[in-house]
């Protein structure tokens, strides 16, 4: 590989939608989660659920905040690094994200104070729409954001006049073949990416004997959520791999490492693709279980990468397709075995809070390699079959690039490493002794003063 000017803008804004995408994982899913805890506190009046949520809440806005930041910056280089995107497709990539900015930006920011600094200022009831709006925002925003990239990845909606994307129907253009699938499969991303945080951090509290009177009641609710969804997620990625199959077939053939066009293909569990020899060497596989996976059908016909003149570095997508399959089914049985306790009402022993400690950034794991396919596989084209990635990059000098590209890394794992820092030193902080008993929620007026 090269390290020219095309390359080094490609590895610049791998490195912000790496470190961004950490963020919004983590926000959606816990914002819908700080909304629950809220709403089981004016039900049930325990302080416990009001000590959580008040807990998370303080992870939320660090981590709202940091996606914020990061977000602007990969936005930024729309116009630095690949203006010709935004000068030939800014019909349908400005609006979108200016939707995005309008109705879930300002929702977030504007009633996350509230959540902060609300307590014994606004009612109760107040405070409960305010959780529930953030969380609603946070929705939108993905939203938005996974419908302007799915039209990248299936285009429709549009026609093309002088080289520039015109918009013919905006619902074609939104609801894009893909965003259906896109948008749950991330929107589930997210919860399990907050309920293996939220379980992981209370398993190492109570490990570390700093755990409080919350700290079973976010634990459990956490194994739910993961032993639930991760199931569900599995069926997701199911139906989004038969959506790509039948729009994006060369993204599927680099997934799977098929060369030729075949029936009954084998599944690759191990391998190492090699692009000049077009061959997987040291291939473990599992025969017809790719035919039956992506066609379920044992003989189903799976086009292979020779039937395509422009196909994504199979390399990439391959590994990361099957790092993001490992850590899934990794999260599937952890959960499980997590929910076996919950199930027989036991307090999980040394071995499960390990594990459950072990796990706790397992989401961004997945999330990151699911995200590498999705964006590797796209290539060599910016827009699928439209627009290509080498056409709308800035013709900046190599050393800008790599001067850029250094100092972006640099200050993306200085900030990466505070934050996890940051949550640890919430993690290890002795939690207040407060009685865990029901009170009921007092009048509106009053808020919550009555249930300290």
């Amino acid at each position: 590989m090269e390290f020219d000017a095309f390359v080094l803008a490609r590895m610049q804004f791998a490195a912000n939608i790496t470190f961004h995408i950490l963020f919004p994982s983590i926000s959606i899913g816990l914002a819908w989660v700080l909304f629950y805890f809220r709403a089981r506190f004016t039900l049930s009046g325990e302080q416990a659920w009001e000590y959580a949520y008040y807990f998370w809440v303080k992870v939320f806005a660090l981590t709202f905040a940091m996606g914020v930041v990061s977000g602007i910056t990969m936005s930024f280089q729309f116009g630095t690094n690949w203006p010709g995107f935004m000068e030939r497709a800014g019909n349908v990539a400005g609006p979108l994200l200016g939707y995005e900015v309008l109705t879930a930006f300002f929702l977030e920011a504007s009633f996350l104070g509230i959540m902060l600094f609300g307590k014994d200022r606004v009612s109760n009831r107040m405070h409960l729409v305010a959780s529930f709006l953030v969380a609603f925002g946070t929705l939108l925003s993905a939203f938005w954001i996974l419908s302007l990239n799915s039209w990248m990845q299936t285009p429709s909606g549009f026609s093309m006049e002088n080289g520039r994307v015109m918009v013919d129907s905006w619902w074609a253009v939104i609801f894009n073949p893909s965003f259906p699938y896109r948008f749950i499969h991330m929107t589930l991303a997210s919860f399990l990416t907050t309920a293996f945080l939220i379980t992981g951090v209370s398993a190492w509290r109570r490990r570390k004997k700093v755990d409080g009177p919350a700290t079973w009641n976010v634990m459990k609710t956490g194994i739910v959520i993961a032993a639930v969804l991760a199931p569900v997620q599995i069926l997701v990625g199911d139906l989004h791999g038969l959506n790509t199959l039948e729009h994006q077939p060369a993204k599927i053939a680099a997934m799977e490492a098929i060369w030729e066009t075949e029936r009954g293909a084998s599944f690759t569990v191990f391998g190492l693709p090699d692009e000049e020899s077009r061959e997987t060497r040291f291939a473990l596989k599992i025969p017809y279980a790719a035919s039956w996976i992506l066609t379920h059908e044992l003989d189903g016909e799976v086009r292979g990468l020779s039937e395509f003149a422009d196909h994504p570095p199979v390399g990439w997508v391959f590994w990361s397709f099957r790092v993001m399959l490992a850590v899934g089914s990794l999260m599937l049985l952890v959960s499980w075995w997590a929910a076996w306790h919950v199930w027989r009402d036991r307090v999980p022993g040394p071995a499960l809070l390990r594990a459950l400690s072990w796990m706790t950034f397992s989401g961004w794991v997945a999330v990151v390699a699911g995200w590498y396919v999705t964006e590797i596989g796209r290539q060599p084209w910016i827009v699928d079959g439209v627009l290509r990635t080498a056409d709308v990059v800035a013709d900046h000098a190599s050393a800008t690039l790599t001067g850029t590209l250094l100092g972006y890394v640099a200050l993306y794992v200085f900030l990466l490493m505070a934050y996890i820092g940051a949550l640890r030193y919430l993690a290890s902080k002795p939690a207040a002794s407060m009685a865990i008993k029901k009170q009921p929620i007092v009048s509106q007026q009053q808020g919550t003063e009555g249930a300290h």
